[in-house]
C-alpha cells in the first residue's frame, strides 16, 4: 500500500510539475523584462534571463511617479483597511452565529445577496455619496470607508464562530465574563488562524485595487501604486520597464509571505467548513 502511494505521489508530481512552472513563466519574465532596457523587452528572441538594468528602470519609474510614496500609501491604506475590516467582519460576523435576534436570517440573508450585485452597479452612487456628501477626495478615509463592512468576510467569520462549542462560551458567561471579554479573549484567539487567512485575502484585494482608488484620489501624491503605475500608459508612450519594476516591487514580497505562510492561509480557510 506504501509503495503505492509513493508511486501516486510520483505520477501526481510529475502531472503538476509542468503545471506549476507554466504558471510561474509570467512571473518570471516580468522579473527579466524589470531587468533589462525597453527595446530588448519587444526584441526576438524573447530574453529568458536577468539583465542588469533594474536600478535604471526603477530610477525612471521613481522620476515619473514617486513610487516609493505610492507604495508606502499602499501600504497605509491596505493595512488599516485589513484591520479595520478584520475588527467589522468578524464582529459582525460573531453577532450572527451566536446572538438571537429579531431578523437575524434576513438581515443575513441580505448580506449575502449583496455578493450578486456587480461592483460596478454601486461605484457610481458610492462615489456621488463619499465625494460629494461627505467631502473624502484625497484621503486614506475615502478610500478605505466604503470598503469595510466585507459580505464575504462576514459569511466568513460567521462560518468559523459557528465551529466554536457552545458550552465553552456559555462556560465563560457563568463565570462572570462579559460578552465583550468573550468575543476578544476567547472567541477571536480560538479563530485566529481564519483571521490569518481572511487578512490576507483583504490586504491582497486592497493592495491591488485600482478603479477605487483611480476614482477618489486625483493628487499624484495621494496616489496608491497601481493607480501609479496605470498613469504610465499615456497616449503615445508605455513605460514598459516603468511597468514591469513597479510589478516586481508589488508582487514578489507578498509573493513570498505567501509561500511562508500557505500553511496558515490553508488551516484558516478550511477551519470554517461546517454546516450551519
Amino acid at each position: 500500500m506504501r509503495r503505492a502511494n509513493l508511486v501516486g505521489r510520483f505520477w501526481l508530481h510529475l502531472l503538476l510539475t509542468p503545471l506549476a512552472l507554466l504558471w510561474l513563466a509570467p512571473l518570471w519574465l516580468m522579473f527579466v523584462f524589470s531587468t533589462v532596457l525597453e527595446p530588448q523587452i519587444f526584441s526576438t528572441p524573447v530574453p529568458l534571463l536577468p539583465g542588469g538594468e533594474f536600478m535604471a528602470n526603477f530610477r525612471d519609474l521613481q522620476a515619473d511617479t514617486d513610487f516609493v510614496r505610492t507604495l508606502l500609501n499602499s501600504v497605509v491604506i491596505s493595512g488599516v483597511y485589513t484591520l479595520l475590516s478584520l475588527l467589522l467582519t468578524s464582529m459582525a460576523g460573531y453577532a450572527f452565529a451566536r446572538f438571537q435576534f429579531f431578523g437575524r436570517r434576513a438581515i443575513f440573508t441580505l448580506v449575502i445577496a449583496t455578493l450578486t450585485i456587480p461592483y460596478f452597479v454601486v461605484v457610481i452612487p458610492q462615489y456621488i455619496l463619499v465625494a460629494r456628501e461627505f467631502t473624502l477626495t484625497n484621503s486614506y478615509l475615502g478610500v478605505v470607508l466604503p470598503l469595510l463592512a466585507n459580505s464575504l468576510g462576514i459569511f466568513f467569520m460567521r462560518q468559523n464562530f459557528l465551529s466554536l462549542p457552545q458550552s465553552l462560551l456559555d462556560a465563560a458567561r457563568v463565570d462572570g465574563a462579559g460578552e465583550y471579554r468573550i468575543f476578544f479573549q476567547i472567541a477571536l484567539p480560538l479563530v485566529g488562524s481564519a483571521m490569518a487567512a481572511l487578512g490576507i485575502i483583504l490586504f491582497l484585494a486592497a493592495w491591488n485595487d485600482y478603479l477605487w482608488p483611480l476614482l477618489i484620489l486625483t493628487q499624484k501624491e495621494m496616489y496608491t501604486a497601481p493607480v501609479a503605475l496605470g498613469t504610465l500608459i499615456g497616449l503615445t508612450r508605455v513605460s514598459w520597464g516603468g511597468i514591469m519594476v513597479g510589478a516586481v516591487l508589488m508582487t514578489v514580497p507578498f509573493l513570498l509571505l505567501f509561500l511562508f505562510l500557505q500553511r496558515y492561509f490553508v488551516a484558516g480557510i478550511t477551519a470554517g467548513a461546517v454546516k450551519d
